[in-house]
């Protein structure tokens, strides 16, 4: 049989709870099924999303269709039931993990986090992900979402980065997010300035430095807004300084968090280490200027577009806030800069990536079985 005439997607993240990785998944899915119709090679085979039972979150697709198999949850229907359903197929992961054992198997692996900061995990979940990293960097081709992620990994699995996809992120879901206005009013922010920052307090993302940064300003008619950063019980585990003018919003809606982008004096990006860095893209879609920090990744994302200083230093950063505050007239400078970068990333484009690389996977197993079925003939 040549080529692979069906290809299935893993759907587990249907089960879990959104974040960064899941909505890279939904999105790309999306962007497959309004491709699929429109190219050849990609309307010739039949597409699959596979889910566990009971999928806690829905998907509407028309090229693809959602089937629910298995009797099991997370990596172990992964490596079992996943495994067994598509294994006539091609398989495309779109979460850092899947089965180990399948034959053609596409797998984004989005940063090298669990290897370069172990800390930010439980020992189990760290060991286990590091294991099943290092067992799929062997055995099947990888994606990952930028091109500093791509030597990371390369030089995590000891392979020539060309071995690696890049299928960037996109922020253009948030453009279309409605306006949530009483998200300030419930926040208290109703006539008020004030800094966002969007993320979680893993260590990685430096959120002391922004706090210790707000600390310095000294403006106490500003605010900072941590958005996304754990509930008040769970942050105020996390050692993290408490200053006054401090809210903690938790995890909000895209509507609620686009609201706060537009409504932000800057987002403010401390992250020490990050595979792409989405909210950057997602604050210059909602007119939201950026203040980040200086390191590849951010870098590559933002490229000038963003104002940078060092993630060590909270007196640049404050510099850098002031600046902001008292800065108006540059800031529509800093938005035509955003929305310019923005433009140049979108979903549907990196779910073409992805096509890219199955054809490239199809016609790479197409040759070699041609190859071996000639060694088998000369051998008669």
């Amino acid at each position: 049989m040549a080529g692979f005439e069906e290809i299935f997607i893993n759907g587990r993240f249907l089960r879990q709870a959104s974040g960064g990785v899941q909505r890279f998944a939904r999105e790309i899915i999306h962007g497959l099924d309004k491709s699929i119709p429109s190219n050849p090679w990609a309307a010739s085979k039949r597409w699959t999303l596979l889910a566990p039972h009971d999928p806690s979150r829905d998907i509407a697709l028309d090229a693809i269709r959602l089937r629910q198999t298995g009797l099991f949850d997370g990596h172990l229907w992964e490596q079992t039931s996943l495994l067994l359903a598509s294994a006539r197929g091609a398989l495309v992961d779109l979460g850092n993990a899947g089965p180990i054992f399948h034959p053609r198997h596409l797998v984004t692996i989005h940063d090298a986090t669990v290897f370069r900061f172990p800390e930010n995990f439980g020992r189990r979940y760290g060991h286990f992900h590091r294991s099943l990293g290092h067992a799929l960097g062997k055995r099947a081709r990888l994606c990952t979402v930028s091109e500093f992620s791509r030597g990371e990994l390369a030089n995590v699995f000891g392979m020539p980065a060309a071995r690696i996809a890049v299928v960037p992120n996109s922020a253009e879901h948030m453009s279309s997010s409605l306006d949530s206005s009483d998200i300030r009013a419930r926040l208290g922010l109703e006539g008020r300035r004030f800094f966002l920052f969007v993320g979680s307090p893993s260590r990685n993302k430096n959120l002391p430095a922004a706090i210790e940064a707000y600390r310095r300003l000294g403006r106490n008619d500003v605010k900072l807004v941590l958005a996304g950063a754990s509930n008040a019980a769970v942050f105020g585990h996390t050692g993290l300084p408490t200053t006054e003018g401090v809210i903690v919003a938790g995890r909000l809606t895209d509507a609620e968090v686009a609201t706060l982008y537009r409504g932000a004096i800057a987002l403010v990006f401390p992250s020490f280490y990050e595979g792409f860095g989405i909210p950057p893209l997602e604050a210059m879609t909602n007119d939201c200027p950026v203040i980040a920090s200086d390191i590849p990744s951010v870098r590559e994302v933002c490229s000038d577009a963003a104002e940078y200083f060092s993630p060590s230093d909270p007196d640049q950063l404050a510099r850098l806030m002031l600046n902001r505050l008292e800065g108006d007239h540059e800031r529509q400078v800093w938005l035509e800069k955003g929305r310019a970068r923005a433009a140049e990333f979108n979903w549907k484009m990196s779910a073409g990536r992805i096509l890219d690389v199955l054809r490239d996977m199809e016609s790479v197993a197409d040759r070699r079985r041609d190859s071996s079925f000639d060694r088998r003939l000369g051998q008669v």
